[in-house]
């Protein structure tokens, strides 16, 4: 970790088991839509455990969660996607796991997987996704868990942004519902086993 991330002052609390990151652009314009499908699996988590994701300090609407015990803190930025990285930082920072990466889990919409498949990876390439870019750039790493769910290729390459913003039809949206649920599953299966388990598991 360079220096200039080191020096300044950190959070004292205990670090968080997991922090979850579901990227997507805020608001109602874009709910719905496939480039939501990260933060749509955030909004399923906390659900799931009676929370819902609220404002916070760090740019980003947040919910803490436990699970058998441990603290798992789930967030969508709200800096839009192109600077995810901005609330990502802060989210790192705040739960204390600057030193803990491993601990960072994002999950966003992914152009290079048929719809509905889901593929969990660590670290690596960013397949030119312009919020990991963003992560990457404020963490100095991209050293991170990343679950991918798949929302398929445009029929023109050349309209990729357009494809993402919008909602799909019925058919896709039923393949991404599932996949954000079995996202969700993904993520909490991180707690109890190595990463490379639980891509035999859900890739």
């Amino acid at each position: 970790m360079p220096s200039r991330w080191r020096s300044r002052k950190k959070h004292t609390d205990t670090p968080a088991d997991l922090v979850v990151v579901g990227l997507g652009n805020p608001g109602d314009k874009y709910a719905g839509s496939r480039h939501n499908v990260g933060a749509e699996a955030v909004e399923l988590l906390a659900e799931r455990y009676g929370q819902s994701l609220g404002k916070s300090r760090e740019a980003a609407l947040v919910a803490e969660i436990r699970v058998e015990g441990r603290r798992v803190v789930l967030a969508f930025p709200q800096t839009f996607m192109n600077k995810s990285g901005e609330a990502v930082r802060a989210l790192v920072r705040r739960w204390s796991i600057a030193e803990h990466l491993d601990r960072l889990v994002v999950i966003h919409d992914e152009l290079d997987l048929p719809p509905g498949r889901i593929k969990v990876k660590d670290g690596g390439g960013l397949a030119g996704h312009y919020g990991l870019s963003s992560i990457k750039s404020h963490l100095r790493t991209a050293e991170f868990t990343r679950i991918r769910i798949g929302v398929g290729k445009p029929p023109d390459t050349r309209a990729g942004a357009d494809y993402v913003l919008k909602r799909p039809g019925r058919a896709d949206r039923d393949l991404l519902d599932d996949a954000v649920e079995r996202a969700a599953d993904a993520a909490l299966a991180l707690l109890d086993r190595p990463v490379d388990i639980v891509m035999n598991r859900f890739n």
